[in-house]
């Protein structure tokens, strides 16, 4: 993926009716006639967290790629709460339309890990008009045991302050830290959330990734997630975890411009 190493990356910041979303496209030069893809981060991350994916992706695609931290992660104003029960829902209203408003894309491919999926996802279903096609990867379809067990033992490592202070590093400091620390933890394992799920029937083809060793889901998640897609696909990694586009990032790139290429030529 040494072309990667070419591709440029701008910065923007955006005002929402929440507040300021820190913001960055790559290979923004690229034909403006392809849907570029937006990625939608996990849990604990940023788009520093993303590292050289999105820069690959841009390469191996030949599409813009766009990426932006949540309210309240990364280099984003600071959210002013809590996450409410449909905060996965919500996403596309709050930051993700606005996101594809200021940039002026009509159309976009959501790419979205781990709970980004859930949000991509939920986007689909909520405006079939401005989403061409959807990629999960590690996403949850519903509140598996293994999912709060993983989340557990999350929690009880973040009880060392070093933790805290890496996470500290992609957040700003340590209170924005344990922010999101806590809107994942909290989250999840309140009871009131035990009910979730993804249900949604979307009206574009979605690809559904997922490690074979992912320590917060099972592979019943890209199974379900698969048949709300039109049509839909899944396809485990072997020896991955939770992490593909860093773990097993060739095998990710390969999987998402064979997706790319069979989709129907809308844009």
């Amino acid at each position: 993926m040494d072309h990667a190493k070419s591709v440029t990356s701008q910065q923007q910041t955006i005002v929402t009716d929440g507040g300021r979303l820190h913001a960055c496209i790559w290979n923004r030069e690229a034909a403006p006639q392809h849907a570029p893809i937006v990625l939608l981060h996990d849990s604990l991350g940023s788009i520093e967290l993303w590292r050289d994916f999105p820069a690959q992706l841009a390469a191996c695609s030949g599409r813009a790629v766009l990426a932006y931290d949540r309210l309240g992660f990364g280099r984003s104003d600071s959210h002013a709460g809590k996450l409410g029960p449909g905060f996965i829902a919500d996403e596309a209203r709050a930051s993700l339309w606005p996101v594809l408003d200021h940039f002026g894309v009509d159309q976009a491919i959501l790419f979205g890990h781990s709970v980004g999926g859930g949000m991509a996802v939920s986007a689909a279903a909520q405006c079939p008009g401005r989403v061409m096609a959807v990629v999960t990867e590690s996403a949850q379809a519903f509140v598996e045991d293994r999912t709060l067990e993983g989340i557990r033992q999350a929690q009880r490592s973040f009880a060392d302050p070093q933790q805290i202070s890496r996470l500290a590093k992609y957040h700003g400091d340590t209170t924005r830290a344990r922010w999101v620390l806590d809107a994942w933890i909290n989250t999840w394992l309140a009871p009131t959330y035990a009910s979730w799920s993804l249900h949604e029937k979307l009206h574009c083809p979605l690809l559904a990734l997922h490690g074979e060793h992912d320590e917060f889901g099972s592979s019943l998640h890209p199974q379900r997630i698969a048949a709300l897609g039109a049509p839909g696909e899944w396809r485990m990694i072997p020896q991955c975890g939770h992490v593909p586009h860093r773990e097993q990032s060739d095998i990710v790139l390969q999987a998402v411009a064979a997706f790319l290429l069979n989709l129907t030529k809308k844009d």
